[in-house]
Parts: structure tokens; C-alpha cells; sequence
């Protein structure tokens, strides 16, 4: 039963992380809740392997019906893949709850912009000459790669927001971009735990194609209802993210 809890669990994830990211902020409260005796790095480990089948799938669909800019998205793959592993390393290091509060203050920011800026996101326009994209792809990659490795909650969302306020991309094709970023980073955590050992594969493959699932359904819904559909999704989830931290910080 807790399999079955946990698929149900990975589709909605992998639905909402289709759109506008914020699925591990479902999946991993489900495995912590359904697998309590399990340590936290094989819970992390099993969620990356539910997480990136899902997350590569959307990337597919995306990249079949909205036009992504490989030449800048790549180079900032490859960047966050090699920093999201150096995230993962240092996590061992440092305390990551020091961050909450200020990624708190961050995701409150995002949301406020986002919800009075009714324009945000809603043209596709990119702004950045060709030479600049790269090389500010390759800083979100640094930057959010390391996040992710470290940290984690709210890359998908964070990746989402630059891609429309700094790269003058739509809520859709912004989107697309994130889940080029985002299955970099997943795949650089899932080798890591994969090294160490920490994936219960028995619970993690059904997962996975139940993220698929939800992610075929989250990205067919995304590109027929358009950026202003995946606008308000994203002020939802983000809204969510933020109440989630807010609780971690100071409540719990």
C-alpha cells in the first residue's frame, strides 16, 4: 500500500513539476511520511530517480512543441550538472537550513513581482544578444546548479522566474528551458546517491513511472492552455513553496 500511496503521490508530483517545478516539495514529504524508518539520503536518492524520469520526459514533449535555445541552455546544463555535484559535497559541510531564510525572502519577492507585473512572461521576447546568453546561461547554471545540489526546494520555480525576467523568455518557453537545466541536476545527484548506495530502486522504478505519467499529463496541459495558464500555476506554487518554508523556518 505504501508503493501505491507513493505512485499516487509521484504522478501529481511529476504533474506539477511539468509546469512550473516545485515537485519535490510533494514527492519528498510522501516518502518521508509513507517510509519514515528509511534514512534521508536513500529517501533523497529514490525521489531523484522518480524525479528525473519524469523531468526528462517533459523536457521531450517540451522540446518537440516549443522552441528552446539550445545554444544557450546547454553550456548552463552542463554547468549546473558539475555544480550541482559540488552542492551535494559541501551540503556535508555547512548546514543548509541557515539558508531558509533568506531563500524565504527570495521566493516572496519572486511571487509579489510576478503577481503585479500582469505583463510578466506573457511575450516571448528574448532580450539577450546570442554571446550574452551563454555566458548567462552558464551563470544559472553555477548558481542554481550548486542551489539544487545543496539545497534544493524551489529550483524549478527559481529557474523559471530568470528565464522570463533576465532572459525575456514566455512562462512556456521558460519553463521548457528550466526542465533542460533541471534534468542536469538531478542527474548529477541521482549518480551521486547512486554511487553511495542510497536508491531503493524496488520503490523508486514505480515511482518513476508514475512521475512520467503525471509529467505527460502536466506538459499536454501546459502547451494547450498557453503562458497564462503556467502564470497563475506558477504564483500557486510558488505561494505554496513559500508557506512550506515559512513553516520549516519558523514554526517547526
Amino acid at each position: 500500500m505504501e508503493i501505491l500511496y507513493l505512485c499516487l503521490f509521484a504522478f501529481l508530483a511529476g504533474l506539477i513539476d511539468s509546469v512550473v517545478g516545485g515537485g519535490g516539495l510533494i514527492q519528498l514529504p510522501a516518502l518521508l511520511v509513507f517510509l519514515p524508518q528509511v534514512a534521508l539520503p536513500t529517501l533523497f536518492g529514490t525521489g531523484k530517480l522518480a524525479g528525473i524520469a519524469g523531468t526528462s520526459v517533459s523536457m521531450w514533449r517540451y522540446a518537440r512543441n516549443v522552441e528552446i535555445n539550445w545554444r544557450a541552455l546547454l553550456p548552463a546544463a552542463a554547468t549546473a550538472f558539475v555544480f550541482s555535484f559540488l552542492g551535494a559535497r559541501a551540503l556535508s559541510h555547512f548546514n543548509a537550513d541557515l539558508l531558509k531564510p533568506l531563500i524565504l525572502v527570495l521566493l516572496v519577492s519572486v511571487a509579489i513581482y510576478t503577481f503585479f507585473r500582469k505583463d510578466f512572461g506573457a511575450i516571448h521576447a528574448p532580450r539577450l544578444p546570442q554571446s550574452r546568453e551563454i555566458w548567462y546561461g552558464m551563470l544559472v547554471g553555477l548558481v542554481i546548479g550548486f542551489y539544487d545540489g545543496f539545497f534544493g526546494p524551489g529550483t524549478g520555480s527559481f529557474l523559471i522566474f530568470i528565464f522570463v525576467g533576465v532572459f525575456g523568455f514566455n512562462f512556456l518557453a521558460a519553463s521548457a528551458s528550466a526542465k533542460v537545466v533541471n534534468v542536469a541536476t538531478n542527474l548529477s545527484a541521482l549518480l551521486y546517491f547512486g554511487y553511495k548506495g542510497h536508491i531503493l530502486y524496488h520503490i523508486g522504478i514505480p515511482m518513476a513511472i508514475s512521475s512520467v505519467l503525471g509529467s505527460m499529463v502536466g506538459t499536454r496541459i501546459a502547451l494547450a492552455k498557453g503562458s497564462g495558464f503556467v502564470r497563475k500555476l506558477f504564483l500557486v506554487v510558488v505561494t505554496g513553496i513559500i508557506c512550506k518554508f515559512a513553516y520549516d523556518t519558523f514554526l517547526k
